[in-house]
């Protein structure tokens, strides 16, 4: 058996239960949303999600410098290695919101602008997580980020499907022009995906009296990632019902 599924899974599967139990999470894939809703949403998921993206190169790659101070050869420099896979994805995620603008101001009111969007305050929820992030790889487990990014990935491969789908249901195919960064992300077997599953298994290996500790922390991450999605809900409607000229996107 795994060591990640005997030794770490099951402290971490109480978080990743309420993936499919959210409410939020069951609005955005239900086929009855409304198609102004569903494109906010979507905006506001990509718009503030360059927040939480922006930083992930350097955490795995602060994570492995510290891996190697600490004599973590193998998963320091799995980490090191890893860090190169996870550039672009803020930048990726920053021109879909570019497209994602454009089919708004084709389609709905009011005139959106990217800049604006992209210039959004953080949420709590947001700077909660790279709090998280900081406090781990400061501590005395920085190995640890591989976990809390492994809940990250395995959210988005949970739920991005779900929502792609209905992406196609409720705007059509086309509209999947505007979604490579979470196309992306939804793939289990995209080498990023893929690295990540075996950098867990190391960890669990090198240290597996801590796998409980890296449950903890990553479903802390996995909870405050369910929150910026309630956050990105919320914005969304209440952008929705903000008069044209209140509007601050």
């Amino acid at each position: 058996m795994s060591l990640v599924k005997e030794l770490y899974e099951p402290y971490v599967l109480a978080a990743r239960a309420r993936v499919a139990t959210d409410p939020v999470m069951r609005r955005v894939v239900d086929p009855a949303i409304s198609p102004e809703l569903l494109e906010r949403f979507l905006l506001q998921f990509h718009a503030l999600g360059v927040y939480l993206a922006e930083p992930v190169e350097g955490w795995n790659r602060r994570a492995g410098h510290r891996g190697l101070l600490l004599s973590l050869d193998t998963l320091g420099k799995s980490l090191l290695a890893h860090a190169k896979q996870a550039s672009g994805l803020a930048q990726t995620m920053t021109e879909d919101v570019q497209v994602l603008v454009h089919r708004w101001n084709q389609r709905f009111q009011p005139v959106l602008h990217t800049e604006r969007l992209l210039s959004q305050h953080p949420t709590d929820a947001m700077r909660s997580y790279r709090r998280l992030v900081e406090e781990t790889l400061t501590g005395e487990f920085p190995a640890a980020q591989i976990a809390i990014e492994f809940e990250s990935t395995l959210l988005m491969q949970m739920m991005g499907p779900h929502l792609l789908a209905n992406v196609t249901r409720v705007l059509g195919r086309e509209a999947l022009e505007s979604l490579c960064a979470l196309k992306a992300q939804s793939q289990p077997d995209a080498p990023r995906a893929v690295n990540q599953a075996r950098l867990m298994e190391e960890l669990v290996r090198a240290m597996p009296e801590s796998a409980r500790t890296f449950a903890e922390l990553s479903a802390e991450a996995l909870e405050l990632h369910l929150r910026f999605i309630e956050d990105c809900m919320e914005s969304a409607e209440a952008a929705l019902g903000t008069p044209v000229s209140a509007s601050v996107a």
